[in-house]
């Protein structure tokens, strides 16, 4: 409990210091709210993420890099996540080798890239295979957490002080290098760990009963039975009202306790209930909740330790809860999940923001809308390396306001979701997107600033600015015949469930900035708040910029703008201006 305790205030204390560091000197790369909305800024300015993440081993060596910079920057990548793994920088404990961070450093400052870094040290994907060999093979001062029957994890457990002030070590060193060589900030951000949480894939995926709700480990047992530190309920206390719904009700279910065991203060965790809501939406609450503490006071203090050395913007990512595993251990159990954000917040001050990996796009909006509650910005720092990905960039950026988009192996050539070499999707779609950047963030955080979106069973998407509603739907070579009063059938083989999305900037009364990738018919009619008898099509220009960036400006008129609106073909990414007026 000391140990926790201390700490915790240890974390909050660096991380404050880090926060003067930060403020001291504004060149570095930081956060900053403008329009009452965050925003990165970078070399002075609002930067926006168009971002790639390269596969995990990628960076392992430089010569297999070495061809892969131009290629992400003549894909339109303005950043590229890179993995730095503990185990390469501290092949020997103390002694610290950083040609790994050097190589990607001057790849990309090379290509004219910026770097987010993945730092790879305890945990990846709820597992510990990327620590150094001196750790794996000493258990005894590195221990690993333990599923319910008593069987070791591959994971570090987060009660092991020792590993934890190792990692903090080999982290610093590695902010601390940055600091005195990176002077050009091509490095703009850091991911502390990777999707960390107790996870039992192995019983997920052999259809067995899950162990691994939290750490089982002997010491986890005695901690999981001790005082619930009163830091964590008094954090509650402070802020009852705002609590996440769950947290809130099993708290106050249990009596608003200030202190007590975790079972006393949360209740003892239960699988799904159908009788209860919050039980069946987050079984094992209590479990989870005390999986997030430990993980939150872990990497709380690695970062804070980090931003003592040099201070850039740092996150954690999770993987997501989805239908098919909703109880803690189907997916890691204490990650930074939204209905555990609390706890995150208490423990560890030295987090920026949460960010998620969105691959279940059933979830897509409802995952955007939650990492975008309590004023965290939304990163997306993987997701699918398709062409719906590409077309979902528009729409995350437009309707939710993200600070940057990264599909998962940009690279290609890897073994899981890889993106396909001949697909071009990205490279339209972040052609677009980078001439479009100083509008959208002139328009952030406004209403001025949105997104529709087509996506499996939803096929329209409409919203109203100003006077007029904007509305998206699938192509159809037949609603565009008939305009013409010709009746004709839909080519058979067009897809009819693709995705599009769209981004809408209102530029002034009846002026709309339309930008957007796959196939969709575009159409602006009346809206609600209108006065005129009638509207129509002032003006409507294709916007087409040179690779210089010079901006050209194509007049449409007749047949292609009779729908009402624009189309943009499959496999398309355009920009149109549209005026409007009344009549």
């Amino acid at each position: 409990m000391k140990r926790i305790i201390y700490t915790l205030l240890c974390g909050l204390c660096l991380a404050l210091n880090g926060a003067q560091a930060q403020v001291a000197n504004p060149a570095l790369p930081h956060l900053d709210k403008r329009n009452g909305t965050t925003q990165l800024i970078v070399d002075g300015k609002p930067f926006l993420m168009l971002a790639g993440e390269l596969h995990n081993s990628s960076t392992g060596s430089a010569h297999y890099m070495a061809p892969i910079w131009q290629r992400m920057a003549a894909k339109n990548l303005n950043t590229v996540l890179a993995v730095v793994s503990w185990e390469l920088i501290e092949p020997v404990e103390g002694q610290f080798d950083f040609t790994q961070v050097d190589n990607i450093v001057n790849g990309a400052r090379t290509a004219g890239l910026k770097v987010g870094i993945l730092w790879f040290g305890s945990w990846k994907n709820g597992v510990s295979t990327y620590v150094p060999a001196w750790v794996k093979q000493d258990t005894r001062r590195f221990p690993l957490a333990c599923f319910s029957d008593g069987q070791k994890m591959n994971t570090l457990s987060t009660l092991g002080t020792e590993t934890m002030k190792a990692d903090a070590r080999a982290f610093s060193a590695l902010m601390a290098h940055l600091r005195e060589t990176d002077t050009d900030h091509t490095v703009i951000l850091v991911q502390v760990e990777n999707e960390m949480g107790a996870l039992d894939s192995a019983s997920t995926f052999a259809g067995k009963p899950n162990r691994s709700m939290r750490d089982y480990s002997p010491l986890a047992n005695r901690t999981f039975e001790g005082q619930v530190p009163e830091a964590l309920t008094g954090y509650l206390a402070k802020h009852r009202k705002a609590l996440h719904p769950a947290i809130r009700q099993a708290w106050e279910t249990n009596g608003s306790k200030r202190q007590g065991t975790w079972e006393e203060v949360f209740g003892k965790g239960q699988p799904s209930s159908g009788t209860d809501e919050w039980l069946t939406e987050f079984p094992y609450l209590t479990e989870e909740i005390f999986m997030a503490w430990h993980y939150a006071t872990y990497v709380g203090y690695i970062a804070a330790q980090g931003k003592q050395e040099y201070p850039l913007p740092m996150y954690v990512n999770a993987w997501l809860k989805q239908s098919g595993g909703r109880e803690p251990g189907r997916y890691p159990s204490g990650g930074p999940l939204p209905h555990v954000f609390d706890i995150w917040r208490a423990a560890a001050p030295g987090i920026d923001f949460f960010s998620p990996d969105i691959y279940a796009i059933d979830i897509f909006d409802e995952t955007c809308s939650s990492y975008t509650t309590g004023g965290n910005p939304l990163f997306i720092p993987e997701t699918k390396a398709d062409a719906a990905g590409a077309a979902r960039a528009f729409y995350a950026f437009g309707r939710y306001g993200a600070i940057g988009y990264a599909p998962f192996g940009i690279d290609g050539k890897g073994l899981i979701a890889s993106s396909d070499e001949e697909d071009k999707s990205y490279d339209k779609a972040y052609g677009c997107l980078k001439h479009l950047i100083p509008y959208i963030q002139q328009h952030a955080g406004t209403p001025r600033l949105t997104g529709l979106l087509i996506d499996g069973d939803r096929r329209t998407d409409s919203i109203e600015m100003g006077e007029y509603a904007i509305s998206i739907a699938p192509f159809s070579a037949e609603r565009a015949m008939a305009v013409a009063g010709i009746v004709v059938e839909d080519d058979p083989n067009r897809p009819k469930d693709g995705t599009a999305g769209l981004l809408v900037i209102e530029m002034g009364k009846g002026d709309f900035l339309l930008a957007g990738f796959g196939d969709m018919m575009i159409a602006i009619e009346k809206g609600s708040h209108c006065k005129a008898d009638n509207i129509g099509l002032l003006s409507v220009d294709e916007i087409i910029f040179t690779p210089e960036g010079e901006m050209l400006s194509h007049r449409l008129n007749g047949d292609e703008t009779a729908l009402g609106g624009v189309v943009i073909g499959k496999d398309e990414a355009k920009v149109f201006r549209v005026k409007m007026y009344g009549y």
